[in-house]
């Protein structure tokens, strides 16, 4: 997708899949028991931001190249701007903002917090393991057990500290493809003979578009993690 052009029918179901996946995610962060439920979600964190970041390219070089990006991106456009641009760009950007200083970067300082205390921790969580054994609170395999605990909570809380940086670095990018794609799409919407009303309609409508189909799985993937750690 980063390379190879994207069909808009293929487009939709890849993100209609992606806001599918988000919100399973976000359900499953809800309902799960504890943080070590979900060893596997820094990996599945960096997976969906780069698999958004391809949809975005994908959707970024239909917009420029066609006017056009599927179904999906135009429907979310229309219902946001209904007929009003700006306050349409208004309330995106709002949502935007919302996402990346209150929810991304929030969740990021949690996830910063939480992995530095479970680390400064370990060695006392570990010595505590060690006493009890010796006093025969615990047998040899609950000991074995617990230490197996804490170094997936160690690992877990490690790996998502870094997860979340590359969070924060998939809304600045997304920044970068809205204001691209508005100003891009314009120029080139003026330079194939569209009028200034119908190059601001047709490229706010789809850029607004691709932008929230985006930052709706990013905010729930965000949540997420906050739930998680």
């Amino acid at each position: 997708m980063l390379v190879i052009p994207v069909p808009t029918w293929l487009l939709d179901i890849l993100l209609v899949f992606n806001l599918s996946f988000s919100l399973l995610l976000l359900i499953v962060g809800l309902y799960m028991p504890n943080s070590l439920a979900l060893l596997a979600f820094p990996s599945l964190l960096l997976i969906t931001t780069l698999f958004r970041l391809a949809l975005n390219v994908a959707s970024s070089r239909l917009i420029l190249s066609e006017a056009y990006a599927g179904e999906v991106i135009n429907a979310f456009g229309s219902f946001l701007i209904r007929g009003e641009v700006i306050v349409g760009i208004i309330i995106f950007t709002i949502v935007t903002i919302v996402n990346f200083i209150v929810i991304a970067k929030g969740s990021s300082r949690v996830s910063e917090v939480a992995a530095r205390f479970t680390l400064d921790a370990l060695p006392g969580k570990q010595m505590m393991i060690d006493s009890d054994l010796r006093a025969n609170l615990i047998n040899a395999e609950t000991a074995r057990q617990r230490r197996e605990d804490l170094q997936r909570e160690s690992m877990l809380y490690g790996s998502m500290d870094g997860a979340m940086k590359f969070v924060q670095g998939d809304a600045i990018a997304g920044f970068f493809v809205i204001f691209t794609n508005i100003i891009g799409g314009m120029y080139l919407g003026l330079r194939g003979g569209m009028s200034f009303s119908a190059a601001v309609q047709t490229y706010t409508v789809l850029t607004v578009g691709d932008g929230l189909v985006s930052q709706i799985p990013a905010l729930l993937i965000s949540v997420c993690a906050g739930l998680v750690v």
